[in-house]
């Protein structure tokens, strides 16, 4: 009985010991030992139409579920198409690994097949890349890029693997695949000291936010969030949209936000979805409080805010949240001093004492937020369209939001420049994902695959613009071999309608060019590709095309003919 194991046959176990059992990847020479290896294991492999659409399935896969989503490519052209696909992922701090092959190791510098400085491209746009080594250290190589990739911060992850090491044989010995453990994140606590410091500072402001960022915005993190604002009676918000506080679903937010007088970052990086924390966005007078896994990001914050930054530390937010919601249930007590955990503050500014329970006005303060963060204009809810044969795309909302509701399960995505700011601000599924702070459209139909994959059964509903359905549609056919149904309903303007709205307000309607688009009938594209197609132009009929393209059980696409209007702008 043979004793030695492929290097292939290494990483797929490594993969399993991960608890991994979904694969998204598109084959090529440098891989097709990995392939072999996966015959007959555990894990499932999706078998993309573009190596972009593999990571953003990884991705996707990992927002969803809190794990870490794996993307396999091939070598040089393949690898290159797969690393645009990791700034959305790193943007929306999604734990994806990235796994692509390479040139092997003998032949590099001497014009191999598809060699590439593969790293050094991965690099920028991920939280480590390198190298495998060696055939023996493959598994511990999966094993600190899947702990990389989950812990602090989320993000992706790159390991090229060269081709003579997938294929070389080595003894099989008890340390070769690392025990489970060593696939699990590392954690960065919240000090409970440096908790009741944060919480002595809420108490005295008197109109105090918490802001979270991508990472509680997925997963659990809406409910920490949401546990926090019971616990403390202060608003907690996730901010995701590369609209940042325009976004459109969290309503009149920048009028809230210029009055707080405390900002509490928890995992939010100052950045311009903030405006940069300046005025007019934000008041001068007001304090910060950054808790986050990047030290980094800490000391941006502290070389921006100056002594207006009250206290840093470096936590992971989600257990920030829960032990901030924890101590903020215990019976108010003085400040603590310096003791345990106090010298991982950096402590400017302010006095360390706190008043005993909540700041007078403190409840008018958060209803005050919670009705700016849920207004929306009183005439959404009769909006129609003045052009016949279009829809108004709050009238594509009300028609999905039934659908939606009938499931605490359902998924929705938003795709798209102005069309995906609609269903955003509209609709509350209780899960959603959108193309994230990146900016970056495209990867509706993709993002709509790997979420049927994570959820067999509940409604998963991608409403997108044509044009983005136009990056990812030959994944069509991926969600028909793997009997992977969903319903992607695109907003068809015929333009590049984002783009078009800039043209028009900064240039003039008569200086419009280059953006228009055809009516093209997608959903014939769905129906060729072995999906369901329904293509609507009347409100009255888009519930019929709705049902029937859910009860398909097929990938469909519901082509529904909209106005050109502008994303949603908000005025009292």
């Amino acid at each position: 009985m043979s004793r030695k194991i492929r290097g292939a046959d290494i990483v797929v176990r490594a993969l399993e010991r991960a608890g991994c059992t979904c694969v998204f990847t598109l084959s090529g020479n440098h891989i097709m030992p990995i392939f072999d290896a996966a015959f007959g294991s555990g894990l499932r492999l999706v078998h993309v139409r573009h190596e972009a659409a593999a990571v953003h399935m990884a991705d996707a896969w990992g927002r969803l579920t809190g794990q870490c989503g794996i993307a396999l490519v091939s070598g040089g052209a393949a690898h290159a198409n797969a690393v645009a696909a990791l700034t959305t992922a790193a943007a929306a701090e999604s734990p994806v690994l990235l796994l692509s092959g390479h040139a092997g190791h003998h032949e590099l510098g001497r014009g191999a097949f598809q060699e590439l400085r593969q790293v050094e491209m991965a690099a920028p746009v991920s939280k480590a890349a390198w190298m495998a080594r060696t055939t023996q250290a493959l598994a511990g190589d999966i094993a600190h890029a899947i702990t990389t990739a989950l812990s602090g911060r989320p993000g992706p992850v790159h390991v090229s693997l060269p081709f003579d090491l997938l294929t070389a044989e080595t003894e099989i010995g008890p340390d070769l695949i690392p025990d489970a453990q060593a696939f699990y994140p590392r954690a960065q606590r919240l000090a409970p000291t440096a908790a009741d410091q944060v919480l002595a500072r809420v108490r005295q402001a008197k109109r105090p936010l918490f802001i979270g960022g991508p990472r509680l915005c997925h997963g659990t993190g809406p409910a920490l969030l949401s546990a926090l604002r019971l616990a403390t009676g202060v608003p907690a918000i996730g901010l995701e949209s590369p609209r940042g506080v325009n976004d459109p679903s969290l309503g009149l937010l920048a009028e809230v936000l210029s009055r707080a007088d405390l900002i509490v970052l928890l995992g939010k990086a100052l950045d311009f979805t903030l405006g940069f924390a300046e005025a007019p966005f934000v008041d001068p007078a007001a304090g910060f409080i950054g808790i986050d896994p990047d030290a980094a990001l800490l000391a941006r914050l502290a070389q921006d805010k100056g002594e207006r930054l009250q206290l840093s530390t470096v936590a992971d937010p989600g257990d920030a949240a829960e032990t901030l919601t924890a101590r903020a249930q215990r019976p108010a007590s003085p400040a603590a001093g310096p003791s345990e955990g106090a010298s991982e503050w950096a402590s400017e500014g302010a006095s360390d004492r706190a008043s005993e329970g909540a700041s007078e006005g403190a409840s008018d303060w958060a209803s005050e937020v919670d009705a700016a963060l849920a207004y929306r204009p009183a005439t959404w809810s009769s909006a129609a369209s003045a052009s016949p044969g279009a829809l108004h795309p709050l009238q594509l909302c009300r028609a999905i939001a039934p659908r939606l509701a009938a499931s605490d399960a359902a998924v929705l995505i938003c795709d798209g420049g102005e069309i995906g700011q609609w269903p955003q601000a509209a609709l509350a599924p209780r899960r959603r994902l959108i193309n994230g702070v990146a900016g970056a459209i495209g990867a509706a139909i993709p993002f709509a695959i790997a979420a049927r994959v994570a959820e067999p059964k509940a409604p998963i509903i991608a409403v997108m613009g044509d044009g983005s359905f136009g990056f990812h549609m030959a994944e069509i056919d991926t969600a028909v071999r793997y009997g992977l149904p969903f319903v992607a309903v695109v907003g068809n303007d015929a333009s590049w309608n984002a783009e078009q709205q800039i043209q028009l307000r900064d240039y003039g309607r008569q200086r419009v060019h280059g953006l228009g688009l055809l009516p093209t009938r997608y959903d014939l594209v769905a129906t060729a590709l072995g999906g369901h197609g329904e293509l609507v132009t009347e409100a009255e009929a888009l519930a019929g095309a709705l049902a029937r393209a859910l009860a398909s059980g097929k990938p469909a696409c519901v082509n529904v003919m909209i106005e050109g209007v502008p994303a949603p702008r908000y005025q009292r």
